[in-house]
């Protein structure tokens, strides 16, 4: 049975450090025996269809590839249509009423607890939220990322320690499901 899948990578770019052409992406995926390869945006999402593996051994294997074929590391999550799905309908925000760049998800490798964010006092980050997931975070920053001190202090090392952590927005959230429906 085939299932299909979302890549995200984290901290890769068109441009600079870690380049990454999505052609080039495409061609790699390929080439480990994925089929229906598309990537979207240039900002590191790929979505492709396999038969074999779990969601963390094939992370495991595309980010040894990348490393391989470009010589450096790139973290990696791989999530299947279900998962996405399921992100998408359990938003605690009203994402129909927000703009795109005020609502993110932040993936997670595994699980989190809630422990993990304990020390954040919620209530000197307003208007902004976060709520958890179980191997997600839905972050309602209503000036954007950018602009976000919730987000900035989301992003420590501290709060972050152990997991894999990727952020996208609402936009490219729905993309996902859409995208890894077919």
């Amino acid at each position: 049975m085939t299932t299909t899948y979302a890549a995200l990578l984290r901290g890769i770019n068109v441009g600079g450090r870690k380049k990454l052409p999505m052609a080039e992406l495409r061609q790699l995926m390929e080439g480990l025996g994925h089929d229906g390869v598309r990537t979207h945006l240039q900002s590191g999402q790929a979505v492709f269809a396999t038969g074999r593996g779990d969601e963390e051994s094939l992370a495991a294997e595309l980010a040894q590839a990348i490393e391989k074929q470009f010589g450096f590391r790139v973290d990696v999550i791989v999530r299947d249509h279900a998962y996405l799905t399921a992100v998408a309908e359990a938003c605690p925000f009203p994402a129909a009423e927000l703009e795109a760049k005020q609502l993110h998800v932040t993936y997670f490798s595994e699980s989190v607890d809630a422990q993990r964010f304990a020390e954040i006092d919620r209530e000197a980050y307003l208007p902004e939220e976060f709520r958890l997931g179980d191997r997600e975070l839905y972050l309602y920053a209503p000036e954007g990322l950018g602009r976000s001190k919730l987000a900035e202090h989301l992003a420590k090392p501290r709060i972050n320690k152990g997991v894999i952590a990727t952020t996208r927005n609402w936009n490219t959230v729905v993309k996902l499901v859409e995208l890894t429906r077919e």
